[in-house]
């Protein structure tokens, strides 16, 4: 497969054994890694799902596990043709792990935090028919995903989106994620929108009703 990731499964019961499983494609934020967000698998739905955690190609600072999703020459900020590129190589990942993995294609859900969450707007927005979900943590919505899917809104009307954001993010201002709200609700969807007394985090709270979602979705 394309990227190193990790890959969390229920434990088996006779449900379980009898065939696919529910599944959540999670992507790390900036300076994350493949095991930051697998830590959440025993807590969402109760344990029942499949939780599959790629990993940013490019490492932060050598020696260190943190990673980034986009290479940015000399620091300058990401291109269009990168963010492209990344959905691109994503897209891969998740067909060539759908395949390889005991996921159920009809219950599976695309996740993202922060740099990942914005990611997963533009995967679960171009690619409805991949996804019955797509939750977007602490982050904001691409331009280009505006751009690319205004006009889309047919095709969108089956995808359930559900978006956190902490009211004293100070790394991605919670004035973005209302943004995001507004934006898509413009373009006619319903999106879920939550927001919680935290920073720039998944708390109890949040995780809490994240798992309800995903259980009632997926479950």
């Amino acid at each position: 497969m394309n990227l190193t990731h990790t890959v969390w499964s229920p434990p088996k019961n006779s449900q379980h054994e009898r065939g696919l499983l529910p599944t959540v494609f999670a992507l790390h934020g900036h300076g994350a890694n493949c095991q930051d967000l697998l830590g959440l698998a025993p807590y969402l739905a109760s344990g029942q799902i499949l939780l599959i955690c790629p990993e940013a190609e490019f490492q932060i600072q050598e020696g260190l596990p943190s990673y980034t999703w986009f290479n940015s020459v000399n620091g300058s900020r990401r291109t269009t043709e990168e963010f492209e590129r990344v959905t691109e190589l994503l897209s891969i990942f998740i067909a060539d792990a759908t395949s390889q993995y005991n996921v159920d294609p009809e219950r599976t859900i695309i996740l993202g935090f922060s740099q990942g969450g914005g990611l997963s707007y533009q995967l679960g927005l171009n690619m409805p028919e991949k996804f019955q979900g797509l939750a977007a943590l602490s982050t904001s919505l691409p331009k280009e995903t505006i751009t690319e899917n205004h006009s889309r809104t047919e095709k969108l009307e089956k995808l359930s989106i559900f978006i956190q954001h902490g009211i004293t993010d100070e790394i991605v201002t919670v004035d973005r994620g209302r943004d995001a709200r507004d934006q898509l609700e413009n373009m006619g969807l319903q999106p879920k929108y939550h927001e919680y007394n935290m920073q720039h985090q998944i708390s109890a709270e949040s995780l809490a009703e994240l798992s309800e979602w995903i259980s009632d979705l997926l479950i």
